[in-house]
């Protein structure tokens, strides 16, 4: 069994005119350390399959396993651990904490578990320092320019080492310059830690980087350059 399965998800919204599918049996397998880019006009599910990928959501119907486990029976709070542990998330927003430095900010998923432990601090650490950020490690997002504040984001993201990476338009708001540097660092930061890497972009340019690249359109993947 691969590393990540969705099979056959199907998602459907209740609307007053009945149930509206906005996915139609979609069906994805990735092992660690292959990454897949997803693109698709706005409103055509591509948050909706990453949320229920992340386990922010839930399908209609259909099957989810991240390395053989099936989240789907867990209760809330044993799925708010699988995520802490599994699943890191870059978003087209950083939401950094205002009041914490950047490394506090990438320590966030640590404290859910309590006392951060001092490996993890040294990883934080690391971490800032592989997306170029050591020396603005005591800096709050105030006094960090767009770029930085989403490179935190994405040291926060690795911070637990999770299985599965899940970036939502992680350059979306960015020039072009940092949205370069950031998607590079996105793909760089994943095959260095062997995560799966799955990514909404309305970017082609970023898109073509990845290795497997599908547009979501009518509720279903299709390969790029079929449609």
């Amino acid at each position: 069994m691969a590393d990540f399965l969705a099979k056959n998800i199907i998602k459907d919204f209740d609307t007053p005119e009945g149930p509206l599918r906005i996915l139609d049996g979609v069906s994805v397998e990735l092992d660690r350390g292959q990454s897949m880019a997803i693109v698709g006009p706005s409103g055509s599910g591509k948050s909706t399959f990453l949320h229920i990928a992340g386990t922010l959501d839930r399908a209609s119907s259909g099957e989810l396993s991240l390395q053989g486990v099936d989240p789907n029976g867990f209760s809330n709070p044993q799925l708010a651990q699988f995520r802490n542990e599994q699943i890191g998330f870059v978003f087209q927003e950083h939401y950094l904490l205002p009041q914490l430095s950047a490394l506090e900010n990438v320590l966030v998923p640590a404290v859910a578990r309590g006392a951060v432990p001092g490996e993890l601090r040294e990883r934080a650490e690391e971490l800032l320092a592989q997306v170029d950020l050591a020396e603005r490690r005591d800096h709050r997002p105030a006094a960090l320019s767009g770029g930085e504040r989403q490179r935190v984001a994405v040291a926060r993201a690795l911070l637990m080492q999770p299985v599965l990476l899940l970036a939502d338009e992680p350059t979306g708001s960015l020039d072009q310059k940092n949205a370069e540097r950031v998607g590079q660092l996105l793909l760089d930061l994943q095959k260095t830690g062997d995560q799966i890497l799955i990514c909404v972009t309305h970017s082609d340019r970023l898109a073509r980087k990845f290795e497997v690249q599908v547009s979501l359109e009518n509720g279903q993947f299709l390969p790029r350059g079929s449609e």
